[in-house]
This record gives structure tokens, sequence and C-alpha cells, in this order.
């Protein structure tokens, strides 16, 4: 494939980066090889930190600054406990641009920034687009209903144009994108690039087992569910038996389980008890869960490091944006991103073709 061209916006700009093209911050996968990957593919790519220690952390920051020397991000959580220590760890090893899977703080905002990081939020709502503008971020990442994560049921193409209309500041797209085609649609909405995450764990460069991988690719449009059953929040995960399983399983049946899984990620986590405590606390004050979610939610890191970690295709939850329909291949991080570009420069042009003045 013939070397793509360059599409500069205020991404590019801002990051460093070649093209307006994010990988995302995904806990167990979004790993040193892969983030090493993205970032020498001309993408931004975000190395995901809510599963390691933070001794972890720096050890996985150090490895890809000796893979790659192009700019890249490290996703952190807002309401973790070390967050501040974690901030630390960024300004010391001089990482590019700090992602966050809920609102960071004010203070971590400025302190960030004060040290030239990039400051760049994910949401799912134009009010808390709006909020993090106020607060300082550089850019915001809106993710549709259609991806993997928390943000909501509201789908891409409604909730990006009422976004890029709040806010002055850079809003990248996320949810349902993995082709050259998404990337056009997203800049023609007045985006500055697109995350994508389900396309990037199913290349040749993730870590995650190959069995895994191939049983992605067998799922269809219909192939993901939205459920509660998971963490306790709404979740996008593949329809597994497992999770065809949990959904119908009364909570109360599971709750034994749950606590041992929870138990188990405290222990690999290297969390004291008195910093386990704190994080429930905080995550619950942040959002809303009873108690009987939180139990489950601190369970959810483990049944996700079975299948995408261990390669178990039996017992795992294995999370997944809808767009895992539309993917058929395991391509190269670079081979990837340069098929996005390609695509979207030709659809670009077909349509800038199509104008009569």
């Amino acid at each position: 494939m013939s070397t793509p061209p360059k599409i500069r916006t205020a991404l590019t700009e801002l990051t460093g980066v070649d093209h307006p093209i994010v990988q995302t911050g995904m806990g167990w996968v979004a790993g040193p090889r892969l983030v090493s990957a993205s970032a020498e593919a001309g993408a931004l790519a975000i190395l995901a930190s809510a599963t390691m220690t933070i001794e972890e952390l720096e050890r996985a920051i150090i490895e890809v600054k000796g893979r790659t020397e192009r700019p890249f991000g490290v996703n952190l959580r807002a309401d973790a406990a070390d967050a501040s220590a974690r901030a630390e760890l960024l300004i010391r090893h001089d990482v590019a641009v700090a992602s966050f899977a809920l609102a960071p703080k004010r203070e971590l905002i400025d302190k960030l920034k004060e040290h030239g990081i990039v400051v760049i939020p994910s949401i799912g709502a134009v009010r808390h687009a709006q909020k993090v503008q106020e607060w300082g971020a550089d850019a915001v990442m809106v993710q549709g209903g259609e991806g993997g994560g928390h943000t909501g049921a509201v789908p891409t193409s409604i909730l990006l144009p009422s976004v890029v209309s709040a806010v002055d500041i850079p809003v990248i797209a996320a949810g349902g994108f993995h082709d050259g085609r998404g990337l056009a649609a997203a800049l023609a909405y007045g985006a500055v690039g697109v995350g994508m995450g389900t396309r990037f764990l199913l290349t040749s460069d993730s870590a995650v087992p190959e069995a895994i991988k191939r049983r992605y690719l067998e799922f269809g449009l219909d192939g993901t569910v939205v459920t509660t059953k998971a963490d306790g929040m709404p979740h996008r995960l593949l329809r597994t038996e497992y999770v065809e399983e949990l959904e119908s399983t009364n909570r109360l049946r599971t709750l034994i389980p749950t606590a041992r899984r929870a138990l188990e990620f405290r222990r690999i986590s290297g969390m004291s008890w008195p910093q386990f405590l704190t994080d429930g606390l905080a995550m619950k004050k942040a959002t809303g869960r009873s108690w009987s979610q939180m139990a489950v939610a601190a369970n959810t890191p483990m049944l996700l490091k079975a299948g995408l970690v261990d390669g178990d295709t039996k017992a795992g939850m294995l999370a997944s944006g809808q767009v895992v329909g539309l993917i058929d291949d395991l391509p190269s991080c670079q081979e990837l991103v340069d098929r996005v570009i390609n695509d979207a420069v030709t659809h670009l042009e077909r349509a800038a073709a199509t104008i009569i003045r």
C-alpha cells in the first residue's frame, strides 16, 4: 500500500501525530506492544493504565518509549485514589497526552497542562463536554452508544454534531468507527479525528490471544449486547454464552464468585485494603452505584482478563463496540492506518467533486 497523504486537523497539530486517528485506551488490550505499533503507524496511541499497578504503569511507559519515539498518551482513571501520583509519572516521563474515561478534576487538568501535557477526557453528553471545556481540557472525545464504554445510548451520529455545536475545543468522534468512510464522515460533522478501539484490538499487533481475536470475527452486527449485569453500569459486550447466562441469572446467585474475583483483582493490582476501599468509595460517589453494583464493578476486570489476556474462550467477558460486525480481518496497525487514511481521502475527494459553484 502506498504511503498515505496527510490529513491535517486540530488533533494532529495539538498532539504532533501524523494522522487524525486515536487508538483508544482499552484495559488489558492497549499495552506497550499495541501502543508502540499504533504510534509508529502515525496514530495517537493511548496506553491503558486502569488495570496496572503504578509500578507496572511506569514500566509500561518506559517500554513504549523504548519502542518508539513518536508521541503517545496514557489513559487515567480520574476517580482513582492515586490519580495524582499517576499524573506525576506522565510528567516525569514526558508523556504527550493524558486521556480520561471520566472528567478529571480541574486541579489535575491544571497540573498536567502546566507541564505541557495535552488533556483529552472522554464524554457521552453535551453538558459533560461543556464542563471539561470550562475546566481547561484541550480537546474532548465524544463516544456514542455504538462504542463499548459507559458513555450512554445516544448514537454518535446525533451526539457528535450536538457536541461540536456546543463547545469551542476540538472534538474527536468515537463509537462505530473502523474505516476511511467513517473518518470522512466524522470530519464532515466537524470532528477533528476518530477514536477506534475494537478495530485496533483486531489487529495483528494486538496482544489479545489469536483464538479470541478469531472469535470476535465470528460476530455480526447483532453480536453485541448492552448490559448492566457486567459491572452495574451499561456496558457493551459480545453475546457469548457466558454473557447470555449473566443476563438471565439472579444477581444473588453470582454474589460469592463475584466477591472472590473482586478480591483477586485487588491482589494482582497491588492495592492495599485502604486504597481498595478508598477507590471503591470514590467510584461509588462518582457513579451513584449501589454497594451491590460496586461489588460487580470490582469483579469486572478479572472477567475481562480471562478472555483478553488468558485466552479463555468460554469463561471471560469480551468487551466490544457494535462495529465488530463490520470487521473481517486482522491487519497490522500500519496497514490499518494507511488504509483508513487512503480511503478517507478518496471519499472526501469524491464528495468534494460533487460541488458545483
